[in-house]
């Protein structure tokens, strides 16, 4: 009787696993083509560059000169300088002489209802010279002198007014790198995918763009203001659909952030993290949980069954599903990841399959039900 219902477990788990990983997350790992080369230089309108950083002195320092090097004509720079303890505000100082199209704004206080970078991000885009919006963080870098360009394109010349980037982290040495560049490829595959399906449920901040015009209109953290974070992920579930919203998927696009060096900030990061993806609306939630339980569901089965059966037969085919899953996922991963980046490949995509499979329903479990998150 168990053997029987864990086979009817394995079986639907597999189904729905192939499912996504052909279908779903095939939309972009196998099914998509990048457009004919758009013409970049058409319709050169202004772009706010939003940066909102607190005690981010050495970050700002590497990050303002890369980015007066984009190829751009028509572009400022703004930092809204959020209650910073260090020497931001004299570094931003010296830095506004050397680069005139850099502004600031400080923030002395935040009120006590609103929650800190939404509010910083806010005084940032309330005044903003120009009306695309491209967002990042101090810890980022442009991969390209295109980044602008690439970045804002949809939103300049096909009237959409969200833009959906990758930021991805630089590489270094050890397992918890590779854990983090693998966890943010598998992230990035989802909301694209979801995205080029014509239903885009998240973006991440270290490379979103979107209209100053739709935010201020919809007055866009206005039910957001209490959650910590979701400036970026929960603001996108709430506003972007299937005509207003455009994926850009180009190796110049992309930024790279500095990954956390330690386990326990990493673990901070991701707590934060899940703990906003408790909002999403119900259906953006079902999207994401039906490929987790399936996920859980099919290593679980597996593993018992080979646990208890004892005959040659049944463990052979359970060994070729786990193979045939593991040769799909391995296909899927690095299409994606070819496209995104332009070049890259992961070898041990079953292996971090597994640890994504405990990282999700450990850290996801504790964030999902924590109330003790914080920005910095």
């Amino acid at each position: 009787m168990i053997i029987n219902f864990l086979w009817l477990i394995l079986g639907a788990a597999t189904l729905i696993q192939f499912i996504y990983l052909i279908f779903v997350y095939g939309r972009l790992s196998f099914f998509y083509k990048a457009k004919p080369s758009p013409d970049l230089h058409q319709n050169q309108e202004g772009v706010s560059i939003i940066i909102a950083a607190r005690n981010e002195e050495e970050n700002l320092k590497k990050l303002i000169p890369e980015l007066f090097k984009q190829n751009y004509p028509l572009y400022e720079v703004l930092v809204v300088n959020d209650r910073s303890n260090d020497d931001s505000r004299f570094l931003l100082e010296k830095l506004m002489s050397d680069y005139p199209r850099l502004r600031t704004v400080t923030v002395n206080y935040t009120p006590e209802h609103v929650t800190p970078k939404k509010y910083a991000l806010t005084l940032g885009i309330k005044v903003a010279k120009y009306d695309v919006l491209l967002l990042t963080d101090a810890d980022c870098c442009p991969a390209s002198e295109n980044w602008i360009r690439r970045m804002t394109q949809p939103i300049r010349n096909e009237n959409k007014v969200f833009a959906l980037g990758y930021g991805g982290y630089e590489k270094a040495k050890g397992f918890l790198n590779a854990l983090i560049q693998y966890e943010t490829w598998f992230t990035a595959i989802q909301y694209f995918s979801f995205a080029l399906w014509k239903a885009p449920f998240m973006g991440v901040g270290r490379n979103l763009a979107y209209r100053r015009q739709f935010f201020m209109d919809q007055k866009a953290f206005k039910d957001l203001w209490k959650i910590l974070g979701g400036d970026d992920d929960l603001y996108v579930n709430k506003y972007a659909g299937r005509k207003n919203t455009s994926v850009v998927i180009h190796p110049e696009s992309i930024t790279r952030s500095i990954p956390k060096k330690t386990f326990k900030e990493y673990y901070i990061q991701k707590k934060r993290h899940f703990q906003t993806g408790k909002y999403y609306k119900t259906t953006d939630k079902a999207k994401i949980g039906i490929y987790a339980i399936s996920h859980l569901f099919f290593w679980t089965a597996a593993i018992a069954l080979l646990g208890i059966v004892r005959q040659w037969e049944p463990i052979a085919i359970i060994i070729s599903i786990i193979i045939i899953r593991a040769i799909l996922q391995f296909s899927a991963i690095n299409n994606a990841i070819k496209k995104i980046e332009g070049h890259q490949k992961v070898f041990w995509t079953m292996f971090f399959d597994l640890m994504y499979l405990s990282y999700f329903w450990i850290i996801g479990a504790k964030g999902y039900l924590s109330k003790t998150v914080r920005w910095k």
